[in-house]
């Protein structure tokens, strides 16, 4: 048996879409959530199964890796985290690169030697990775409109993945990724699934209207904290809106939180754009934190530690 673990982002479903253009297989699909990255918990394996896992942390899912290696399995590991002590086994295949200019997609992309770039500038765009995704788009002579419309789509993409569960999303993950995948190129996909485009977009620019109306909670020269309201569009609008302030500010860093339903906080934190590091150190910090060097977060902050957070952000970055 054959199973495919991917982020719920743009960033895992693109990296899928290019490997199984490559090399299209019956697999079981395994995903959630942009936030829900210990996906190895939802499944258990047998001698001989393959795994292909994209996009998630491998020192987040370290235990299961090793277990499921212990019992057989072969796994191919492609991230662009902070892995932690990587195991040693001959089952176990990475491709694993935290350079912050780097996503799970481009890593795939230059695995399958740029067979699918399309997908991997998409991707690109949709972890906010603008400049790299407009190098790769730049070996391929695409208009300004065909360029937009690939960085629409991939924030769209990477957009629909947020939330506190999967009702919160317009299209759960696994939905989207059937959808799109077996399409040679993006724009082979939207012309064929406008509606679906259309929504994603729809829903998008609500969203977003709503989160530009919101004013910081604390502000100074080096960062930035905004809370949003406890409500559905908050909850999938939140690192979208990261993004959109990182490109608005470049030189400060910012976090975006939201209420949680355990009645605490889910941060998102975004590095300065001119200064591509931290994130993940400073997330790490809390329990419940991680990510990477650019873009992490902390999935549950007690509400009797948000000013703690915030004094540990704004001296982290000052």
């Amino acid at each position: 048996m054959h199973f495919d673990v991917f982020n719920g982002d743009a960033d895992g479903i693109c990296a899928l879409i290019q490997l199984r253009l490559n090399r299209p297989l019956a697999a079981t699909l395994i995903t959630g959530i942009k936030r829900d990255i210990q996906l190895l918990d939802k499944f258990d394996v047998n001698s001989g199964d393959r795994i292909t896992v994209l996009d998630i942390s491998l020192q987040k899912n370290s235990a299961r890796v090793n277990q499921f290696l212990n019992q057989g399995a072969h796994i191919f590991y492609v991230d662009h985290h902070q892995p932690g002590d990587i195991p040693k086994h001959p089952h176990l295949k990475t491709l694993i690169n935290t350079d912050s200019a780097v996503c799970t997609s481009l890593l795939v992309n230059q695995y399958l030697n740029g067979k699918y770039p399309l997908w991997a500038i998409t991707a690109a765009f949709g972890d906010n990775l603008n400049h790299s995704a407009e190098q790769l788009a730049a070996t391929l002579k695409l208009s300004q409109t065909e360029l937009e419309t690939l960085k629409n789509l991939g924030i769209y993409i990477n957009y629909n993945g947020y939330g506190s569960c999967i009702d919160d999303l317009h299209f759960a993950p696994d939905k989207l990724y059937r959808e799109m995948t077996g399409f040679q190129s993006p724009f082979d996909f939207i012309n064929d699934n406008h509606d679906m485009f259309t929504q994603l977009e729809q829903g998008y620019q609500e969203d977003m209207a709503n989160a530009q109306r919101i004013t910081p909670e604390y502000q100074s020269h080096a960062v930035a904290v905004f809370i949003l309201p406890d409500t559905i569009w908050a909850r999938r609008v939140n690192g979208v809106f990261g993004n959109f302030l990182a490109n608005l500010n470049p030189d400060r860093a910012h976090a975006v939180i939201t209420h949680n339903k355990d009645n605490d906080y889910q941060v998102g934190v975004r590095a300065p754009l001119s200064n591509k590091t931290g994130a993940d150190e400073l997330c790490s910090a809390f329990p419940t934190g991680g990510g990477r060097k650019t873009a992490a977060g902390i999935n549950h902050l007690p509400g009797d530690k948000l000013n703690s957070f915030i004094n540990k952000f704004e001296d982290f970055y000052s």
